[in-house]
C-alpha cells in the first residue's frame, strides 16, 4: 500500500483541478464539505467547490446571497437545496452534509439515497431528501476545483466558471461519516413538517 486511507482532504483556491483519481471518494457514503470563507460588505457569489460537469457531479455555491448545493444525477436530473437564510457578511463557515440512509442500486444505475443538509456557522439552514445519487463516476476527465466551475457547468442554475467573489480560505472534504447531530428543535420541526404533509 502506497498511502494510508485518508478521511479528510483539504483544498485551497487558486490551484489546479484535482483529477478524479486523486480526489476524495465521497460517492455512496456519508460526507461533508466545509468551506471557510469571508464575505465582503455587499455580499459575494460563486462556486465554493465543484466536481464533475453537465453529465454528473456536485457543486456547493453562493447565489442571490443564499447557500446552494446541487447534485447532478448523470445529466438527467438535478437535486437542488437552498438555504432559508442569507449568508452573512464576515468570516463564515458554509457546510454541506450528505447523510446516507439507503444502499446503492447498481443494477439500475443509482447510487445511495440520503439526506442533503446545508449549514451556516453550524446552524441547519436547508435540507432535501435525495432519492438516489450518482453511482460510480462524476464525469470522465473531471475533478475537484475550488472557487470556480472548470469546464461545463454542473448545474443549469449558473454558467461556468462562476468564480467566487469573496475570499475562500480552504474547503475541507470529510468522508469519515462524522456529521453535525440534529438538535431536538430541528427534529421537532421536521416531525411537524412531515405531519403537515399527511
Amino acid at each position: 500500500m502506497l498511502a494510508e486511507d485518508r478521511q479528510t482532504y483539504v483544498y485551497y483556491p487558486h490551484t489546479q483541478l484535482v483529477p478524479d483519481n486523486a480526489a476524495a471518494k465521497l460517492l455512496n457514503r456519508s460526507h461533508s464539505l466545509t468551506a471557510e470563507v469571508e464575505i465582503p460588505k455587499g455580499g459575494a457569489e460563486g462556486v465554493l467547490i465543484a466536481h464533475g460537469g453537465n453529465v454528473g457531479g456536485y457543486t456547493l455555491f453562493v447565489k442571490d446571497k443564499k447557500l446552494h448545493y446541487v447534485h447532478n444525477y448523470v445529466g438527467a436530473e438535478e437535486f437542488h437545496v437552498v438555504s432559508k437564510v442569507e449568508v452573512p457578511v464576515g468570516k463564515v463557515e458554509l457546510r454541506y452534509e450528505f447523510e446516507k440512509n439507503g444502499e446503492p442500486d447498481s443494477k439500475n444505475g443509482r447510487g445511495a439515497a440520503g439526506k442533503a443538509q446545508l449549514y451556516i456557522n453550524k446552524k441547519l439552514v436547508g435540507e432535501l431528501a435525495l432519492p438516489y445519487t450518482v453511482p460510480l463516476l462524476l464525469g470522465l476527465g473531471t475533478g475537484i476545483v475550488i472557487g470556480r466551475n472548470a469546464g461545463s457547468s454542473v448545474t443549469k442554475v449558473y454558467s461556468s466558471p462562476f468564480e467566487f467573489t469573496g475570499t475562500i480560505y480552504q474547503v475541507t472534504v470529510d468522508i469519515s461519516g462524522k456529521l453535525i447531530p440534529d438538535t431536538a428543535e430541528e427534529r421537532h420541526a421536521r416531525g411537524k413538517a412531515a405531519m403537515a404533509r399527511q
